[in-house]
């Protein structure tokens, strides 16, 4: 039987019967999902009906079922494996931008495959290293630049991890979960509490991924004379408050906003969406990035133990298991 989650309505999520699936095409093919992770960041507003009415169309996913508010079956980070289709794709780990639903027929361009030293469940980490990627182009990040990340999530410490490879940078970590503290020191990140921010980091460019308003204030603060501050979160339906009193005017700073949906503009003329996600999976064949895992779920067990994970600060990774009590 295939199964699938849906956010029914707020603070509801069901695990239902999915309806059965076409027989692959030959440009498609049915795979089995492994693992999906849950972004506790978008999948957040969407479970707790914080979508504005205005990103509906834009905010869906790719093979996103429903139409927001609610019901709308949702997720966009699934690994999987051929069971049906070209025999070259039969039993090839693959990731897909697709919901969370244990068994989907996609189309082989939908689909990217997973080399061997990406394992499954670290690789449901792609689409987030994709936006981190796409962050650090909008930033305009290079070697030798002095580099903030304030809100380590995910996303936020992914981005950091790649700051901190970059040759001669140096990448400071800002968070008040004392754990993202090994996180940034396994890549070679200093990392601080927010009220231990240096003030005078005088940073190139500061990130901010923490979606608060003290976050956005602080990131001002730690940008240097004409620096840039990247907005990479997203409030959904909130407001944001920004402090642009200050030294925001005569430090001359820039506030960029961020989003994934499209390719930064400085890498759009030469990469596409495939390359952009092969390469974030690349990234993955990292074993670091198995710290990025907290909390494991079988799929069976999401529709009550979701919303624990949703609002427990000190989770990074959120993966539901397909396999577990299979």
């Amino acid at each position: 039987m295939i199964k699938q989650l849906k956010y029914a309505a707020p603070h509801a999520i069901e695990i239902e019967r999915a309806p059965n699936l076409a027989q692959p095409r030959s440009d498609e093919a049915h795979v089995r999902t492994l693992f999906s992770l849950v972004s506790r960041g978008t999948e957040r507003l969407v479970y707790e009906g914080r979508l504005p009415e205005s990103e509906y169309q834009r905010m869906r996913a790719p093979f996103q079922v429903g139409d927001f508010p609610y019901p709308v079956i949702y997720g966009y980070s699934a690994v999987a494996e051929v069971i049906d289709g070209p025999a070259e794709w039969l039993g090839r780990r693959v990731f897909a931008l697709a919901p969370h639903r244990s068994e989907h027929v996609l189309p082989l361009s939908a689909l990217t495959p997973l080399p061997d030293a990406a394992p499954s469940k670290r690789a449901a980490l792609a689409a987030n290293m994709e936006t981190a990627l796409n962050v650090l182009w909008d930033a305009g990040a290079g070697p030798g630049d002095r580099i903030a990340v304030v809100g380590c999530g995910v996303v936020g410490a992914l981005i950091g991890s790649l700051a901190a490879r970059l040759p001669g940078a140096e990448a400071l970590m800002i968070d008040p979960q004392p754990g993202r503290r090994l996180i940034a020191e396994q890549f070679g990140a200093d990392f601080a509490a927010p009220a231990e921010a240096p003030a005078d980091f005088n940073a190139d460019i500061v990130v901010h991924a923490s979606a608060t308003d003290a976050g956005l204030e602080t990131s001002l603060t730690l940008a240097g004379m004409e620096g840039a501050v990247i907005e990479a979160s997203w409030n959904g339906a909130g407001r944001s408050s920004v402090p642009l009193g200050g030294a925001f005017h005569s430090q001359r700073l820039r506030l960029i906003s961020s989003q994934v949906g499209q390719i930064a503009p400085s890498r759009r003329p030469r990469w596409s969406y495939g390359r952009r996600l092969a390469k974030a999976v690349e990234l993955l064949c990292d074993p670091r990035y198995d710290a990025f895992i907290t909390r494991e779920i079988a799929f069976e067990a999401a529709a009550q133990e979701l919303p624990d994970a949703f609002n427990d600060s000190a989770e990074l990774g959120v993966v539901l298991d397909y396999q577990a009590g299979a």
